[in-house]
């Protein structure tokens, strides 16, 4: 489903190969970090890379989190993009150009899972204070967690990412931030213009 580009959200898909060497090369990116604790969001594909990543770094305890399960995209799951564009095409120009007004058909709204996601990162940080830590979840839900940090909730959120890719967030006296340092080589956007950005407040009503 991966390969052909279709909604997975909340099914149970198992990795395959490629998914099982992308958890392995994150796992030796992961491990120079050497963080405290995994945590992932409740699917099989996030749990076992999860638990690969912990074995690498040492075999680190993996907490699941539900937070981090991935977006609930309702009667779009299994669906391509064209084809939930043609099944429901105001709701699809809705989640690709204005995500806070956004609901997947059936399934959750593109803001909640902005604000849910940020709650999991705050209960997090507030855990494992200036310890790193790895958090496994999903492509919708990492780009709506940069995109509400950032204030960048908006036509651009979503961002390319490579699967099992890593992206960096910060949390320090009470906030949120993206440091462009620790992410410019690992997306394959332009992120000039977050340099001098206010980091978000946690507080994520």
């Amino acid at each position: 489903m991966n390969v052909e580009n279709r909604y997975r959200g909340r099914r149970e898909v198992p990795l395959d190969n490629q998914g099982w060497a992308d958890a392995r090369s994150a796992a030796e990116r992961l491990a120079g970090a050497e963080p405290a604790a995994v945590y992932s969001g409740p699917l099989r594909r996030t749990l076992d890379t999860a638990y690969v990543i912990a074995k690498r770094a040492g075999a680190v305890p993996v907490y699941p989190l539900p937070g981090l399960v991935n977006l609930d995209y309702g009667a779009w799951e299994g669906l391509t993009a064209q084809e939930a564009m043609e099944r429901d095409p105001r709701a699809f120009r809705l989640y690709c150009e204005a995500p806070e007004l956004a609901v997947c058909p059936g399934g959750e709204g593109l803001l909640d899972a902005a604000d849910r996601i940020l709650i999991a990162i705050e209960a997090i940080a507030r855990q494992h204070p200036g310890q790193s830590v790895a958090a496994v979840t999903h492509a919708a839900i990492v780009r709506l967690a940069v995109a509400k940090i950032t204030g960048r909730l908006g036509p651009g959120w979503r961002i390319p990412l490579p699967t099992g890719g890593i992206t960096v967030i910060e949390a320090a006296g009470g906030a949120l931030s993206v440091p462009l340092r620790d992410n410019a080589a690992n997306w394959i956007l332009d992120l000039r213009g977050l340099e001098n950005r206010p980091a978000a407040s946690t507080r994520s009503g």
